[in-house]
Parts: structure tokens; C-alpha cells; sequence
């Protein structure tokens, strides 16, 4: 049974308090009848978090928690004793425990802050931790390669860009030049490993490299016009800061992008709009 993980469990029995679920090696754990529907049976398969409860029993729940144990999240402290802080993680009637030895100075309730999650070994609970280093970092790259599309989360903003946690696991930078929407820290996004250099820092990008991201660009440029009533007041006399507050591109990617959608006969352009062409 892993605590602090969603799993597939089978029901194995019906009991007054609920269901009983039991995982490959036959343990069990309470799924509570709040969370319980009529339609289920024994030899179903539940996705359901594993966790304990606020009497500290291991039970079942069909709520998703917004961190896992190896994940990282961006929690709001809601709570705080002589032990430590409290994070909402989205379970009702439980929160996550952030003992004072795992912050990174004092934290306040109502801000939030980084944390990922882990099953202590002297209690056996999921607990959060500001020290991510263990966790999250870029020692080793084994599992990244340029091109590839990953998942970040925004961590901090500095001069140069957004400093962002790649797959929970490690560490890069999506910089401001290339940035053309919107984005605060606590952000999740979609985007893409554009470098890994030699000493393992890494470089981001929204948006695919190559003939990949003209693909994209253009797509979304077309539903724009689309959305626009098929006529777009854009074209090479807009400005780049106009481009990129109409379109979240640059103005050489918008270039390029219509450039695909003129070559495939779907718009139409005079340099000052862009028409889409009715079939």
C-alpha cells in the first residue's frame, strides 16, 4: 500500500463503514462511504489516494490531492502549531503536515510556498518539505533530451526569465525574450527542452523549435482569425509589440506561421489583414 500516492485498488468487501480495498499483495484500507457509490462492487478497480486520515488510520479516498509524494506543488499554509505548518494539498478534512526541520525559515499562514512530499520513516505519513535539493535537482539528465516536451512547474522570477521545476525532478529556465503570454510563479505549463548544456543547466521554451512550432503557431493563428470572424487587422506593417500582444508570438514566427497558411491556400493578405479564404 503507498501512502501519498494515487493507485488502482480492487474492491475486495463491503463493510458497514465502507469499502474494503486491497492492493497485488492483498493488504487492505478503508474506503470510506462518503466517498463510496452504489455502483461499485467486489472485483471493481478504483483509482483512489492512499493517505492518513486526521485520526492518523490509513484510509482510501477518491479526492486528488494536488501533490504525490515525489512531486512538488505550490501550497498555501493555512494553519501552524508549535510543530510545524499546515498546507492545503486539497484533501477535505486533512492537511499536509510541514514539520519546522523541513522549512526554509519561518513561513506565515495564508502565503505559499514550494514544497514536495514524502513518506516519513518514523511515522509512515506523507509529509511536505521546503528542501527541495534532494529532490529536485540536475545532477543527473538521463531522462531529458533537447526537443522533448515536458511539463514545468513556474518556481521564481528573476531578471533573465522564470526559473522552473522540470518534471518535478529538475531544474531550468524559460527566459523572458522568448516568452510571449503571460505567466506568474505557481504556473504549470507545457513546454519544451531547447538546450542542455555541458554542465547540465537546461533552457526552455514554450513553444516546439522548427517546422514543429510553425505547425503549432500557425494553427493557433488560423483559430484566432477564425475567432476574429475570419478577418484579422494584422499583417508586416504590425509592430512586434502589437504581434505579441494579439498573438503571444514573435513577429518572425507570425511571419513564418502565415507563411504556411498562404502556402496552403487558407488566407489571404494585403499586409494590413489577414482573411480567411471560404471554401
Amino acid at each position: 500500500m503507498r501512502v501519498g500516492e494515487n493507485q488502482f485498488l480492487i474492491v475486495s468487501r463491503v463493510s458497514d463503514y465502507g469499502l474494503y480495498l486491497k492492493d497485488d499483495s492483498g493488504e487492505e484500507v478503508l474506503l470510506p462511504n462518503r466517498f463510496v457509490s452504489l455502483q461499485w462492487k467486489q472485483g471493481d478497480s478504483l483509482e483512489v489516494f492512499v493517505y492518513h486520515d486526521s485520526e492518523d488510520r490509513i484510509v482510501a479516498s477518491t479526492e486528488k490531492p494536488l501533490v504525490e509524494v515525489g512531486n512538488v506543488a505550490f501550497l498555501e499554509v493555512v494553519d501552524k502549531n508549535q510543530h510545524g505548518a499546515f498546507l492545503d494539498w486539497g484533501m477535505s478534512g486533512k492537511n499536509l503536515f510541514l514539520p519546522n526541520r523541513n522549512q526554509k525559515g519561518a513561513v506565515r499562514v495564508g502565503e505559499r510556498v514550494f514544497v514536495t512530499s514524502y513518506v516519513d520513516e518514523r511515522t509512515g505519513r506523507a509529509v511536505a518539505t521546503q528542501k527541495l535539493k534532494p529532490y529536485v535537482n540536475n545532477e543527473s539528465l538521463s531522462d531529458l533530451k533537447a526537443g522533448q516536451k515536458v511539463s514545468v512547474l513556474v518556481a521564481s522570477r528573476s531578471e533573465l526569465g522564470f526559473r522552473a521545476i522540470i518534471e518535478n525532478k529538475h531544474w531550468g529556465m524559460l527566459y523572458h525574450n522568448q516568452i510571449f503570454q503571460n505567466i506568474s510563479v505557481g504556473d504549470r505549463l507545457e513546454a519544451y527542452i531547447s538546450r542542455i548544456t555541458e554542465d547540465n543547466r537546461i533552457d526552455l521554451s514554450l513553444q516546439r523549435s522548427g517546422l514543429g512550432q510553425v505547425k503549432d503557431s500557425s494553427e493557433q493563428l488560423y483559430q484566432i482569425i477564425q475567432q476574429n470572424g475570419g478577418v484579422l487587422e494584422v499583417g508586416d506593417a504590425s509592430s512586434p509589440e502589437d504581434i505579441q500582444r494579439l498573438l503571444h508570438m514573435s513577429k518572425k514566427l507570425f511571419k513564418r506561421s502565415l507563411g504556411m497558411l498562404l502556402s496552403h491556400n487558407r488566407v489571404t493578405t494585403d499586409g494590413k489583414t489577414v482573411t480567411i479564404i471560404k471554401k
